[in-house]
């Protein structure tokens, strides 16, 4: 077998790996939606739904409203930088993050009660942030979990490219988080019909579930799911 051949492989095995990855991810952000939304009327990963249904709030003097859809697109920036700070100093980053974010539902799931609907869906939309953590490339290109909005963008972006002519395939892997959101919500709207509250429960062991299956994927294929931080001398001397 040649050097190239292997090389080949290689790639295509570290490919589907972290596609598999991505789109049980996005499996476990779709039930996670539909099951947040169905319990608060709010949606917990989807923030772009939520600054539009807060500024219709405001322009109807819904202060209220307004008020917890900023306050949660706020905690969802925040569950993303605690995502990443978690998955830095994690020697296992990936399982790491998944634990944290399977921890966070079900605590959620423990909160019964009207008191306790607040602080349970602020937990949920964190779980949500901190979640995209766990994969932010695949193989170089960059692939959302919880926000198919940009993966379907980049896909119908390819899509012109290869129609006047660029024969690059790499696009195609934007659908596959589209199609786990989407399968995903479908099984957390009947999750909820049947359990209600209680399907918290089994989001989070569905999470749990999938740290665990991380730990069979090499440390080395792990580590090529990260974004290469800016280094600040390059970006001194390119400024320079």
């Amino acid at each position: 077998m040649t050097r190239e051949r292997r090389r080949r492989i290689i790639h295509t095995r570290r490919t589907a790996t972290g596609l598999t990855l991505a789109g049980a991810i996005s499996f476990l952000a779709g039930m996670t939606d539909a099951t947040g939304l169905t319990l608060t009327g709010d949606f917990v990963s989807f923030m772009t739904g939520n600054t539009t249904r807060a500024a219709l709030s405001l322009g109807h003097e819904d202060l209220r409203h307004a008020a917890v859809l900023l306050s949660a697109i706020m905690v969802f920036v925040l569950g993303n930088a605690a995502g990443i700070v978690i998955a830095h100093f994690a020697d296992r980053r990936t399982f790491t993050v998944l634990s944290c974010v399977s921890i966070a539902l079900a605590t959620a799931s423990l909160m019964i009660g009207q008191s306790l609907e607040m602080p349970r869906f602020y937990l949920i939309v964190a779980s949500m942030g901190m979640v995209n953590a766990a994969v932010e490339q695949i193989e170089g290109l960059p692939i959302g979990l919880t926000y198919v909005t940009g993966a379907l963008s980049r896909f119908g972006r390819g899509l012109g490219r290869w129609i006047i002519g660029d024969k690059q395939m790499d696009w195609t892997i934007q659908i596959v988080p589209w199609v786990g959101m989407l399968a995903g919500a479908i099984v957390g709207a009947l999750l909820t019909q049947i359990a209600g509250a209680a399907a918290l429960w089994l989001i989070a062991v569905f999470a749990m579930l999938i740290a665990l299956a991380t730990l069979l994927i090499p440390k080395r294929t792990q580590r090529r799911f990260n974004a290469v931080p800016r280094s600040p001398v390059r970006t001194r001397s390119r400024s320079q």
